[in-house]
């Protein structure tokens, strides 16, 4: 089972002079897996854990405030919370002023295959083989660019770009490695297909990660929460938490 690691091992970090006593986490609580209500309307969710076990490496105090996504950049600015994890892109205009931390997930692109071509399909060898994408989308850019000598088909559906796979008519889905590790072991999919090759995490394309975004002058804790997301990783809790809600890894 392949658990990413966006932390340099061997880099040495010292635990920051200044630990926030309290850090509110702001979220929203229609993002599975990351926040969402289990069936008896508790807050569950891979981001969830992850905010907890931050602040138990930080022995600060944790709280998690939920708010509608629209509303998430203000109630940071009007110190309704401390930080925002819930995959706020830092690529935004409106965000670009903000402090955030180092990734702690990046969202690649995937191939999936039917079962038995798992073995034999090869991503850098695509002349003459089709590939559904969806269209209109950064996959279908991606592909066009890199692989101009593939059939690039696109669907107005993602649906359709996988059942294309599954009937046969294409050799390849191209498409989101999260969304398709939830996909390949529903019902929906019936066991047809496979992850083969890859992950892709092209600049400019699939590299943009999730991270948590603080005020502009609260430097501190955003290196804070940095040490413990490596210390996190070192200590080998984030393996646990990964392996909890991506059961099938996307890498």
């Amino acid at each position: 089972m392949r658990v990413p690691n966006f932390w340099d091992p061997k880099a040495v970090h010292d635990r920051p002079n200044s630990i926030p006593d309290k850090i509110q986490f702001l979220a929203t609580d229609n993002y599975p897996p990351f926040v969402f209500r289990d069936p008896q309307g508790r807050l569950t969710g891979f981001n969830v854990d992850l905010a907890r076990a931050l602040c138990q490496e930080l022995g600060s105090s944790c709280a998690l405030r939920i708010k509608d996504f629209n509303v998430l950049l203000s109630a940071l600015d009007e110190e309704e919370g401390d930080a925002i994890i819930s995959g706020l892109s830092r690529n935004l205009p409106v965000t670009r002023r903000l402090n955030f931390t180092d990734d702690y997930l990046k969202l690649p692109a995937r191939f999936i295959v039917l079962a038995e071509n798992q073995d034999t399909f090869n991503e850098q060898a695509l002349t003459g083989k089709t590939i559904a994408v969806v269209s209109g989308s950064r996959y279908e850019a991606f592909a066009k660019r890199f692989w101009p000598d593939a059939e690039i088909v696109g669907f107005e559906t993602v649906s359709g770009a996988r059942e294309a796979v599954k009937s046969g008519t294409a050799n390849a889905h191209f498409g989101d490695g999260l969304s398709l590790a939830f996909w390949l072991p529903s019902e929906a999919a019936a066991g047809c297909c496979r992850f083969s090759g890859g992950p892709w995490l092209e600049p400019g394309y699939f590299d943009e990660g999730m991270a948590i975004a603080t005020r502009p002058e609260d430097t501190e804790r955003t290196a804070a929460l940095n040490y413990a997301l490596r210390q996190l990783q070192q200590k080998g809790i984030y393996r646990e938490l990964y392996l909890r809600y991506f059961p099938l890894s996307f890498y």
